[in-house]
């Protein structure tokens, strides 16, 4: 895999793995992190942010719609409120970090392309909104696709630990994720998105049970031999939570272990909450696996 190029910025892939920070410009993270809690606002965000690019993060991911299991839909003009604010002043205040819009609409895509972010992270892998490959192929915008078979109806919550997923049926586990992942490839070549501008995203956590996450991030290399960069993100999620029966701020531990393990499966990008903590995991697990 060649070097993908973004204005000034290049990724080097396998000459260390690159670390992306959550900014969730929402109320209901299942992290417990939602930056618009109670008073929180454009102060809490910008504080996170400076914390996050002081400890070393290459991306900031920005998000205004919940993603965990019976959260509600937002609606596209409560998103473009959330997150086009948030995207110009950072843009401003950091024109050394990359800006993602985590979104699978077309229309908040594009104002938060035009509003400086650099890269489109789309949970549905292009299965959501037919317009978004577009919109990211007109920009000449790198886009990351997941994997997503999230089912709300398969969802099991309990209050300490969270969502999970369960009853979740695959044929073969990893030749289904690969093959539905090479069709939100397919999604965006007809777009006119090149190989070098795509990164892959195998999904955890998202419709898949406990055991299906533990086996995927462990096979984790077979998601790499597509030829493709790879970003993970397990950071707090409930296989951590149900594996350790600990609650989300109690999941430290849990991520660091899976990002180390993670990386030496061939993991490119690794997407935390926690990145004070883990730019040193990163950066010990690049020392030992990324030898030169």
């Amino acid at each position: 895999m060649g070097p993908l190029k973004i204005g000034k910025h290049v990724l080097a892939w396998g000459s260390r793995t690159y670390l992306m920070g959550i900014l969730n410009i929402t109320e209901d993270s299942f992290s417990g992190d939602g930056l618009l809690q109670g008073s929180a606002g454009v102060n809490a965000i910008m504080e996170q942010a400076r914390r996050f690019v002081d400890s070393g993060v290459d991306i900031l991911d920005i998000g205004g719609e919940s993603t965990r299991p019976g959260a509600l839909p937002v609606d596209e003009s409560t998103e473009k409120d959330r997150v086009i604010p948030v995207i110009r002043q950072l843009s401003s205040e950091f024109p050394g970090v990359l800006l993602s819009i985590d979104t699978y609409k077309a229309s908040v895509a594009e104002m938060a392309l035009q509003a400086g972010a650099h890269i489109v992270n789309d949970v549905w892998g292009l299965k959501a909104d037919p317009g978004l490959a577009r919109v990211t192929s007109s920009h000449g915008a790198p886009i990351i696709l997941m994997h997503n078979r999230s089912k709300p109806a398969r969802a099991e919550i309990q209050e300490n630990l969270g969502g999970r997923y369960v009853g979740m049926e695959y044929q073969d586990l990893l030749q289904d994720v690969k093959s539905e992942l090479m069709e939100s490839v397919t999604l965006a070549k007809d777009a006119g998105i090149p190989n070098e501008r795509i990164i892959l995203d195998p999904g955890i956590g998202f419709g898949k049970t406990i055991d299906q996450n533990l086996e995927l991030l462990d096979r984790l290399n077979e998601i790499h031999q597509l030829g493709y960069p790879v970003l993970l993100g397990p950071s707090r999620k409930s296989f951590i939570g149900y594996t350790l029966d600990l609650p989300t701020d109690q999941r430290v531990e849990g991520t660091a272990a899976a990002i180390s393990v993670g990386i030496t499966r061939g993991a490119d990008i690794v997407r935390v909450h926690d990145v004070e903590y883990m730019a040193r995991v990163v950066k010990m697990t690049d020392a030992i696996v990324r030898r030169t």
